[in-house]
């Protein structure tokens, strides 16, 4: 077994990476094509969600295949190699098993726990056999993540770890109110009809929502999404189907808006959405906080007859009172350039008559002066202090409009967040609110689920790599009776059936004997960790011809790609 396994995901990448590395379904059978046809790969599997993007493949060579995949990735993907590096991992053998199993249980998950991830498994394995790219071992790790996700949601509590991306999001925009509460007689627009988008209008049908429009580039796909909406037994929510062009329309009715498209541009701009919320939001007051500070400034400025300092770069008629007009309330805002010469200024000039008669001077306010010279020279400027009262900055509107954006990339104008009467979460916020999600004591009882099912895994995959050596022994073993039986007939013509039938029964009961506890031993030994050595051992001592070896692995090939067409179970 050399799996090996080369991705992202927002674990280790930012969302703006995953968002322009993202693959179409064409990219992705593309990619998969290329990926056989490299020579360090015989198999591969590609596994894109919205947050992570995984290239599977068998290969002969480590080094060569990290290489080879990676190169793979950045072609397809569109981002430069050099740029993707540092965000890719790497999981080499029981590794990339592990990996796998726990992608599958949802324990690598944004939101931990969430289910939906199998379907995407799911997806990504038979994609793979129809491009025939999955081979014996790609076949068996994808089919028995599946079985390891489903066990591990059956026999654990990982549900109550997190929910569905969905689920997550909505409560997001609900901020602390029940989802339930919060969606009940709204009018939910649903733009796609994937399966992220079907999970979407799913879950708010069943949070009470009094309507779901769909709205998708192929008719057929939102009208038979509305049907199994309005067909279902568990809600009674009105649906329809629109065309795309009525999205604009939509916006201006819908409370709730979930987009999830494989659009490579824009679906919903920021304009697009000020005009859906526009009328149904009070326009704020435009305050402009540079004239209220300007004004406060004004107020509070001393007397217009204070003495302006003979070559103080600063206008002390800005500068409030009980200040040093050589401390730092006067050089707020001041350039570098200018504030070394205000430096020099107070460096050298007489003390100041006002800080005279504090008993301060000249030498404190340089030392202060001094420091800030550093700062802006680091930063270009020492910025402003003084803002306007918290009373004065105009509070935000309450939403109208909410927008859930689980695409990847983006679908809604990340500027939409800004305008008033709309909260918009995308998966980069939401990356960003479950970082802190708390790990229930149901995640460590999956991991030792994960753990036990790699160790049979990898067992099975060494027992698995030894049957054909196997098969060939035995094999050889019975063309060795079959040769001698033929021998003793020849010396014995008169032999009738009845004992020539005895006699073959006796020595292929002796010949099973002595190569039953041998091979019985030997897949045990071969299951175990370090014990792919012992199929050649095996051929070593019994002179099996390898070709033969070759044709039953053939053979159980040829066997389980038949059972491929059947698709993943």
């Amino acid at each position: 077994m050399s799996l090996l396994v080369v991705g992202l995901s927002h674990r280790s990448a930012p969302v703006s990476v995953l968002e322009r590395a993202s693959l179409s379904v064409e990219a992705q059978t593309k990619l998969l094509q290329d990926t056989v046809a490299a020579e360090p790969a015989s198999e591969g599997a590609v596994l894109a969600t919205c947050n992570r993007i995984e290239l599977y493949a068998d290969v002969d060579k480590f080094h060569a295949g990290v290489a080879e995949l990676s190169t793979l990735l950045a072609q397809h993907s569109g981002v430069g190699l050099e740029e993707l590096t540092p965000y890719l991992y790497v999981h080499y053998e029981d590794r990339a098993v592990h990996h796998m199993f726990s992608v599958a249980c949802g324990l690598d998950s944004m939101v931990v726990g969430e289910g939906q991830i199998l379907g995407q498994i799911k997806d990504s394995l038979a994609r793979a056999q129809e491009t025939h790219t999955a081979g014996r071992l790609l076949n068996d790790l994808f089919q028995q993540a599946l079985r390891v996700g489903k066990r591990a949601h059956s026999e654990t509590g990982i549900d109550r770890a997190g929910q569905s991306l969905v689920t997550f999001g909505l409560e997001q925009l609900a901020l602390g109110t029940p989802v339930e509460s919060w969606a009940r007689g709204k009018k939910a627009l649903v733009i796609g009809a994937g399966s992220m988008s079907s999970l979407s209008a799913a879950t708010l049908a069943r949070t009470g929502v009094a309507e779901v429009v769909v709205a998708n580039r192929t008719p057929d796909r939102a009208e038979r999404l509305v049907r199994i909406l309005t067909e279902g037994d568990d809600t009674d929510v009105t649906a329809r189907a629109v065309p795309m062009t009525s999205v604009p329309f939509e916006l201006t009715r819908a409370d709730v808006v979930v987009s999830c498209t494989g659009a490579t541009g824009l679906v919903l701009t920021a304009d697009m959405v000020a005009a859906g919320v526009e009328g149904r939001v009070e326009t704020p007051p435009v305050v402009d906080l540079d004239a209220v500070a300007e004004e406060d400034a004004r107020e509070s400025a001393p007397p217009a007859q204070t003495p302006a300092e003979d070559g103080c770069p600063v206008d002390l008629s800005t500068v409030r009172p009980g200040f040093s007009v050589m401390g730092e309330a006067a050089v707020a805002g001041m350039d570098a350039a200018t504030l070394e010469q205000h430096g020099a200024w107070a460096a050298g000039s007489a003390v100041d008559r006002r800080d005279a008669a504090r008993g301060t001077g000249p030498e404190a306010d340089a030392e202060v002066i001094g420091a800030l010279a550093a700062a802006a020279s680091a930063i270009g400027r020492i910025p402003e202090r003084r803002r306007p009262e918290a009373g004065d900055v105009p509070q935000r509107p309450e939403p109208v409009l909410f927008l859930l954006d689980l695409a990847m990339p983006r679908d809604v104008d990340a500027a939409a967040h800004r305008l008033p009467g709309v909260r918009l979460v995308d998966i980069e916020s939401l990356a960003e609110a479950s970082a802190d999600a708390p790990m229930a004591a149901d995640v460590d009882q999956v991991r030792r689920i994960v753990s036990d099912e790699v160790a049979a895994f990898g067992a099975a995959q060494r027992a698995a790599h030894i049957t054909p050596t196997v098969v060939a022994l035995r094999t050889m073993a019975a063309d060795v009776v079959a040769g001698e039986m033929a021998r003793l007939e020849g010396r014995l013509p008169g032999l009738d059936d009845k004992h020539r039938a005895e006699i073959t029964q006796t020595v292929r009961r002796v010949v099973d004997k002595l190569l039953h506890a041998p091979t019985v031993r030997v897949k045990q030994l071969a299951a175990e960790p370090g014990g792919t050595g012992y199929a050649d051992a095996l051929r070593t001592l019994f002179d099996l011809d390898p070709e033969t070896v070759a044709s039953v692995s053939r053979a159980e090939e040829s066997t389980e790609k038949n059972a491929e067409n059947r698709g993943p179970g």
